[in-house]
């Protein structure tokens, strides 16, 4: 391919940029394919060249080899395209003519890790039926990619992203999976761990030994002076096994490593790691994923002197990324992971950055109001912080595979007269057991006394206080579940919860796993327990088929799709009511987060209807009297405007 001249201007008009791309790519490739091929990708381009271009220049445009780097990754869209199978570009026609498919009430999420929950790749493929029946239509598999033995971090220190961890199964068997998904309407979802590779990749090892260009794609100093430097304004991620941001070498020079010292961050200030880590995406999109998880968003880029947080490069980078999938893979959608402000959070969040986030706020202040019995942070975040832009959404979920942190804004507690550090004292040891009265049995995760920080581990079950057998635990499960399917977004599953499994202890025990508490909330599949879910009466019954029931109603209500929410104040500090749709299709919610029972008074609904109906008991209600809720319900309740 022969290189654009470098003095060609980036005056955004867009057209103009794509047709000199194309030509280039034209004369440059000894054969483009066949038509069919060509002119799909040669219209995207058309429609998405603008975008690319102006992200790629915000992060490398004062480089005199500009126009080298904008058609490298050009190319590398088509190269990726090339390799796009026939039934993922006919799923790109498809949602091409709709593209909020994923605002849609139907959809429900799950996750796992496929050895723990299945077995394997094949084991996960083998309880598609199971998935079917609670109404799962989106799955994230946790990273199934070749990573160290031992500590991996879960699988977040990948060593390749073309090749799965034996363990589990073969990529072949990861595009088969994909394959059956989709054949059963379900989307596969897998992680972009994009910040930073494992030590034992190809790239980090020929980087160590100053092998060129890779010596160039990680963030490697001889001596200790920038390390000093950095250490001065970033945080500590993981301060019990890795204090500072650095790791030393074996030759002693120091290498960036935001998270563990076998997790090396990549240096994307050097163009050269975009292109090579845009075709490690465009391979995973093709092995059949559908949503991608943008892993640790918030430190992609690093700036010497700053908090390496939320730079503007770091959105900058996942636009181009966008931009590029746009072109190559057009219907792959991308999931923001960003546990920051909520304000930071939000600018994550935009069709041509990340159409889908991760709700940090929602769940941390349902346990929040779990443990106070009040609801004002929770009511304020959904009044103030919750809306989106257009063709966005939430994903909201109780917990997921990491830890629970306190992420609400110290601002919005001193407003209701909180303060924010004391509260998370209070809300760490609430759920540590170390506070009288507590239900939960947590484990603490990363302590650090030095700043006061703690993050918390367990599963639903176990903070919900069922390992303990509180007789509210199963209400307490439902209602966390219950907000999180009807407040606006894509609800969230970890496998396991729906059925009520308690902490696995044991990781205590495995020299791999002792150091992250985080494994005692990723406890193998108990087939044991999953068998008790056939017998009435039992708790874990009660919890599955009440998750059930709500995600049934869901799936037949449209006025729960989308993430449009207005706030309905019950004047009771312990109920939070909000309102779904519109018009005559218009929800009410209402869920008592208090363990006795609670009033909302009937002028409160002096604008409602007298009567109405539960749509999760069928009950008929009258509201002329106002409403009693009895300890942790929740209702739906038909409210036409």
């Amino acid at each position: 391919m022969s290189m654009l001249s470098t003095d060609l201007k980036i005056d955004h008009a867009a057209d103009h940029i794509a047709d000199r791309l194309a030509a280039h790519l034209r004369q440059g490739c000894a054969a483009l394919a066949p038509v069919s091929s060509w002119e799909p990708f040669e219209r995207r381009l058309h429609r998405h060249a603008g975008d690319l271009a102006e992200a790629l220049s915000a992060l490398y445009g004062d480089r005199e080899d500009f126009m080298a780097v904008l058609e490298r990754s050009v190319r590398t869209a088509w190269q990726g395209w090339q390799q796009r199978a026939p039934e993922w570009r006919r799923l790109d026609e498809q949602r091409d003519t709709e593209p909020t498919w994923f605002t849609d009430q139907r959809m429900v999420g799950a996750v796992c890790y496929a050895d723990l929950w299945a077995g394997g790749l094949q084991g996960v493929r083998g309880r598609i039926p199971e998935l079917k029946r609670l109404g799962v239509t989106y799955l994230h598999i946790m990273p199934p990619f070749r990573c160290p033995e031992g500590n991996s971090d879960g699988g977040y220190a990948v060593s390749s992203y073309r090749q799965t961890n034996p363990a589990l199964g073969t990529i072949e068997d990861l595009r088969s999976l994909a394959l059956e998904l989709r054949r059963h309407d379900i989307s596969l979802c897998l992680d972009f761990i994009f910040n930073h590779t494992s030590d034992e990749h190809e790239w980090a090892q020929q980087a160590a030994g100053g092998v060129a260009p890779f010596k160039d794609y990680y963030l490697i100093y001889p001596d200790r002076t920038v390390p000093d430097q950095v250490d001065c304004t970033v945080r500590e991620i993981f301060p019990d096994q890795h204090p500072g941001a650095f790791t030393q070498l074996a030759d002693g020079r120091w290498v960036w490593t935001t998270f563990n010292s076998f997790q090396w961050d990549l240096n994307y200030a050097n163009p050269l790691v975009f292109d090579a880590m845009a075709g490690e995406l465009l391979f995973i999109a093709n092995l059949g994923t559908e949503i991608l998880r943008m892993d640790a968003v918030a430190f992609v880029w690093k700036r010497i002197g700053t908090t390496c947080e939320n730079l503007p490069q770091a959105h900058q980078l996942i636009r181009a990324y966008n931009a590029l999938c746009r072109i190559a893979a057009p219907s792959l959608l991308f999931k923001s992971e960003a546990i920051v402000h909520p304000d930071e959070v939000m600018r994550y969040i935009d069709p041509k950055e990340c159409q889908l986030s991760y709700n940090p706020l929602q769940m941390a202040l349902l346990w929040n109001s779990l443990a106070t019995r009040e609801v004002n942070l929770l009511q304020l975040a959904l009044a103030e912080r919750h809306r989106l832009p257009q063709a966005t959404t939430w994903v909201n979920y109780v917990r997921c595979h990491d830890d629970i942190g306190w992420t609400f804004a110290d601002e919005d507690a001193a407003r209701l007269g909180i303060q924010g550090y004391d509260h998370r004292q209070f809300l760490n040891r609430f759920y540590v057991n170390r506070f009288p009265g507590s239900f939960a049995r947590g484990v603490p995760f990363q302590d650090n006394p030095a700043t006061g920080d703690c993050r918390i581990s367990g599963t639903c079950a176990s903070l919900c206080g069922l390992e303990q057998g509180d007789h509210w635990a199963v209400d307490r499960i439902l209602l966390l579940h219950g907000v999180a399917l009807s407040s606006g977004g894509i609800p969230l599953i970890y496998l396991g919860d729906e059925v009520g499994m308690p902490n696995d202890y044991g990781y205590r025990h495995n020299p791999d796993k002792a150091g992250d508490s985080r494994w005692v909330h990723r406890p193998a599949r108990d087939d044991a327990l999953y068998a008790q879910v056939d017998t009435a009466g039992n708790v874990h019954h009660r919890i599955r088929t009440g998750l059930q029931r709500m995600i049934d109603v869901r799936r037949d209500t449209p006025a729960l799709a989308g993430t449009e929410l207005t706030i309905f104040y019950t004047h009771n500090p312990h109920v939070l009511g909000f309102l779904r749709g519109e018009g005559a299709q218009r929800v009410l919610v209402l869920a008592n987060f208090a363990e006795h029972p609670q009033s909302v008074s009937a002028p409160t609904f002096s604008a409602g209807p007298a009567r109405t109906s539960d749509l999760l008991s069928g009950q008929s209600i009258s509201l002329n009297d106002g409403l009693e809720l009895t300890p942790y319900a929740l209702m739906w309740l038909r409210y036409p405007g």
